[in-house]
């Protein structure tokens, strides 16, 4: 999924260069992941601050059984994802975590979309929201008690508790 910078620097070559090297962007869409004898379906919004998501559209090749995985740049869209109550998982990235976090503080300037689950692993109404700090930086090349990250999530067929 394109975030909100992608849109602003020209969402069309982000895209097209994206797609041109193999990779599939969802906007609006998603696609059904068959793994052995279960399937997930793989959504994708377009960006909440730059975009127009639109979950139903999304969600319109879904089979009924298949889980849903919502890939969404910002994680505040949780909100309205979680009211949706067809979706299991929302991944997304956008507040980089804040980059500088001042310890018993938090994160000291975060962005719109990114204020309320602004790093790791959130519950909402049977849905959970995982929001990753990334390994890029916005504005100040800067870090402080905010490492980057790449996460790498093993899906299990039960749920597992927070």
């Amino acid at each position: 999924v394109l975030g909100n910078h992608d849109y602003w620097k020209g969402r069309h070559v982000v895209r097209d260069a994206l797609r041109k090297s193999g990779v599939t962007v969802l906007e609006n869409s998603g696609l059904l992941l068959q793994i052995g004898s279960h399937s997930i379906f793989l959504a994708g919004l377009e960006s909440a601050w730059a975009g127009h998501p639109k979950i139903n559209l999304a969600l319109s090749k879904r089979r009924e059984a298949a889980p849903v995985i919502l890939m969404m740049h910002e994680p505040d869209f949780a909100d309205t994802a979680a009211a949706d109550g067809r979706i299991a998982l929302q991944l997304s990235g956008h507040s980089h975590g804040g980059q500088v976090r001042v310890p018993l503080v938090g994160a000291i300037r975060l962005p719109s979309w990114g204020r309320k689950y602004d790093q790791g692993l959130y519950k909402l109404d049977g849905m959970r929201v995982y929001t990753n700090r990334g390994i890029g930086m916005v504005k100040h090349p800067v870090r402080f008690n905010c490492p980057p990250e790449v996460t790498v999530m093993t899906l299990m067929r039960e749920s597992v508790v927070l």
